[in-house]
């Protein structure tokens, strides 16, 4: 860093740092920090230059523009919008028609003539905007002012720096000083000129250093799609979304969490025609390719490691816009910046929860942003023109959101869009004024009415819902901080990786059931068997179901690695979010009815008269025909746990009937490469049978424990069909004989000195029966996450 010269109007992105802020801005002063500090690790930043912001306020002082556009901001409303357009507007273009000081053109045709020196071939630049106090760890100005993309030759730059110039007064801009308390004539700007990364016929993205829903720092958060990252940025393309664990990359282990891919329909790319603000367009992508992933693992994994430089170096959270060259194959980071939302979350845990049993009709979903509900009539707006027409508290509903529409969206309830995903930056703004956004959700616009009342959840997982109706949702609001001590360990259901990171943040002592079954509905939806038949051979599979799954499974090598990898996604996205407690992954326990309700699964299944006391669990895992089935489950494990490194992940057993079954389950998880004791591996049987209990210490010879599952165990010992009405009002886990089974068993195992806990609802459900097991001396209660806080909160009270 040299010491700022005010009559200096450019400086190269290797001169600046972080100290030149005033000077070049936070997005160029932190170009020049990466170039300079971050270059030897391995962090590649195109070379550039910027103008100063000193240069900024002597092109509008000298010029007369100052109190030109003093006087038309003097006593401007921003909340009225028609006027705020009309001012904008005027000041917009004076600037844009105001030539530079002749000292100031011919500095930056030295610059440009010096860089396009450099760059091989045609050269091609970036013109993007830095704020003096913009993209602050307490401000977030990002996509405030414009950028110009594939800018060619010296006079396009000329023009396209007077634009970016000019978006200081952009509607959205000049709105948001106003609100955050920002002077107008305190706030400068600096353009920076960077030489272009072909990500054009590449691919490009954002990237954050922690889970920006959640606030999850454990993990990098990546989007990626085909060409120009404006495309994501600006909500046009769906893009693909991956999370990489932290720790398993500082290890040099995998560390991919998650793998989801995105529609991708379209993609930003250059044209042909150099006059600014004509440089790309969007042209669609072929359909084969919008189903295959924009990035190999090695190149998310190489992205999230320059995350890592770049997040230690900063001390901070980041927000990372990144791009792959087509030509040179190369990764390259565009800019860099704090995050700004979760940064400034307080130790306060609040909790959207809609009413229970819904029975509205979901309209459209898309992609879930924040964790907040709104509810409010539907206003569709097809343009910017008609902003006038929204009122507050209205449910905002449009194609995409560009950050023009600030003004109104911070007076809506919530905000629907057809296209975007969780990095555009319709979704930062929502995340960042804490209003609800369901984003990607590809009709909204045609199934949404106006006037129509309608709820809007993001509080669901990672799928954000759009209810008919005005529905009476709740908020709860948790002190982190200060919960008491609790004589029990309080763990988790868990079976949606989706909220995993979320619901970490819940007091807890880790997961004591993550089904499997759940996993591989979500994550799968296909039958493994006809995975398996298409692998073996494909002509052995019905066309028209083959061309569903081969659709399904395309970007993954085979059906095999598909079911592997997706099923060891779900798993690892679970043992990330709580590790280092453990995590009770419960082996699949799908009845013959469920598992053939899975794609091609009536093909495999047979029809069973009580599908409850049939083909299941352990007897299933031991059988010839679910054999390979059985091994592929065993093999995500197996990565998760020894490649990935996550050996907080414990193994569960369910619907063990008998010794031999136990000793062959055992024998079969060994023979898979899960054996008991080694990598600390711990095998727990699901204790839901009488049998299980009334000779409990000689299946615990076999296990390391119990976890008790009181809804069979409860149904099985009163002989009753819970989900028969006809009898259903006697299910009560606090029936004297059950009580007296859950005793055998947690007496078993304490005397052999073994885990012993409970996974079903009944302690949530009955407080009673959660002082009875307290009393008994259960090791753990696993809760669903809804109903934790209250359970601890209670039974702490009772500890007293």
């Amino acid at each position: 860093m040299t010491t700022p010269d005010s009559n200096v109007n450019v400086r190269w992105f290797s001169e600046l740092g972080l100290g030149d802020l005033e000077q070049v801005g936070g997005k160029n002063a932190s170009l020049g920090e990466m170039v300079s500090q971050l270059s030897d690790l391995g962090v590649r930043v195109p070379n550039g230059f910027a103008t100063t912001s000193d240069a900024f306020h002597r092109f509008i002082g000298e010029t007369g523009l100052r109190e030109r556009i003093a006087g038309l901001l003097d006593g401007l409303d921003t909340d009225d919008v028609r006027r705020l357009a009309e001012v904008g507007l005027e000041i917009r273009t004076e600037v844009v028609e105001q030539p530079f000081p002749e000292d100031l053109e011919a500095d930056i045709r030295t610059a440009y003539e010096q860089l396009a020196a450099e760059t091989e071939g045609e050269p091609s630049f970036a013109v993007r905007s830095s704020a003096t106090a913009e993209d602050l760890p307490d401000a977030s100005f990002a996509g405030q002012q414009e950028t110009f993309l594939n800018v060619r030759g010296i006079d396009a730059i000329l023009l396209a720096i007077r634009e970016v110039f000019a978006s200081l007064y952009n509607d959205r801009a000049i709105a948001y000083r106003v609100h955050h308390g920002f002077a107008h004539g305190d706030v400068g700007l600096s353009a920076g000129v960077q030489r272009m990364v072909r990500s054009d016929i590449g691919s490009s993205g954002v990237l954050f250093t922690m889970d920006t829903e959640s606030g999850f720092t454990d993990a990098v958060f990546v989007t990626s799609a085909y060409g120009l990252g404006e495309g994501v940025v600006q909500g046009a393309v769906n893009p693909d979304e991956f999370y990489v664990y932290k720790p398993a990359l500082r290890a040099g282990r995998p560390a991919i969490l998650k793998r989801g891919v995105g529609g991708k329909a379209t993609k930003m790319v250059y044209t042909d025609d150099a006059r600014v603000g004509r440089t790309t367009e969007f042209i669609d992508v072929a359909p084969a390719d919008s189903r295959l992933l924009s990035l190999t693992d090695a190149e998310v994994e190489e992205l999230a490691r320059h995350a890592l430089v770049i997040e230690e170096h900063y001390g901070r959270p980041m927000d990372v816009e990144w791009g792959k060259d087509g030509i040179d194959g190369r990764l390259y980071i565009l800019q860099a910046r704090p995050e700004t939302v979760q940064s400034r979350a307080t130790g306060a845990l609040e909790r959207y929860k809609m009413p229970k049993g819904v029975t509205s009709d979901v309209l459209v979903e898309g992609r879930a942003i924040g964790q907040k509900i709104g509810a409010g009539a539907v206003r569709v707006m097809s343009s910017i023109e008609s902003m006038h027409e929204f009122n507050a508290g209205e449910v905002l509903v449009a194609d995409m959101t560009d950050p023009d529409w600030e003004p109104i969206m911070k007076r809506a309830s919530a905000i629907v869009t057809n296209r975007g995903g969780r990095t555009c930056h319709a979704a930062i703004i929502a995340r960042e004024l804490g209003i609800p956004a369901v984003v990607g959700t590809g009709s909204a616009t045609k199934d949404l009415a106006d006037g129509r009342e309608v709820t809007v959840s993001c509080a669901e997982g990672d799928t954000g819902l759009v209810y008919e109706g005005l529905l009476d949702f709740s908020v709860e609001r948790t002190e982190l901080d200060s919960m008491p001590d609790v004589p029990v360990k309080i763990m988790m259901n868990v079976g949606t990786p989706e909220q995993a990171f979320a619901f970490s943040r819940l007091p807890n002592k880790g997961v004591g059931l993550a089904r499997l079954e759940f996993i591989i509905n979500r994550q799968i939806g296909i039958h493994p068997k006809a995975l398996l038949d298409l692998a073996a051979d494909p002509s052995s599979i019905d066309a028209g179901l083959r061309a569903r799954i081969e659709e399904t499974i395309a970007a993954y090598d085979g059906p095999r690695d598909f079911f592997v990898k997706r099923v060891a996604e779900g798993i690892a996205m679970i043992a990330a979010a709580f590790a280092p407690e453990p995590v009770i992954v419960r082996m699949s326990d799908f009845k013959s009815n469920e598992y053939a309700n899975l794609v091609g699964g009536e093909a495999y299944e047979p029809e069973e008269e009580n599908p409850m006391l049939g083909y299941r669990g352990a007897s299933r895992y031991l059988s010839a025909d679910f054999a390979e089935c059985f091994a592929m489950e065993c093999e995500a494990l197996r990565h998760v746990r020894d490649e990935m490194g996550l050996t907080n992940v414990q193994v569960m057993i369910p619907f063990v009937r008998t010794l031999k079954e136990a000793r062959g389950v055992i024998d079969l998880l060994a023979q898979h490469g899960l054996k008991r004791g080694e990598n600390g591996l711990q095998v727990v049987m699901m204790c839901e049978l009488p049998s299980n209990a009334v000779i409990a210490s000689q299946f615990l010879e076999h296990f390391d424990g119990f976890s008790i599952g009181s809804n069979d165990m409860t149904q099985l010992t009163l002989g009753l069909d819970r989900d028969s009405g006809l009898v259903a009002d006697g299910f009560d886990e606090r029936d004297p004989a059950v009580l007296h089974m859950l005793d055998l068993a947690i007496t078993a195992c304490r005397d052999a000195g073994k885990y012993v806990g409970i996974c079903g609802q009944g302690p949530s459900d009955h407080p009673d029966l959660a002082e009875w097991l307290l009393e008994r001396g259960i090791e753990s209660m696993s809760l669903n996450p809804d109903t934790v806080v209250d359970t601890w909160l209670r039974l702490a009270k009772k500890s007293v």
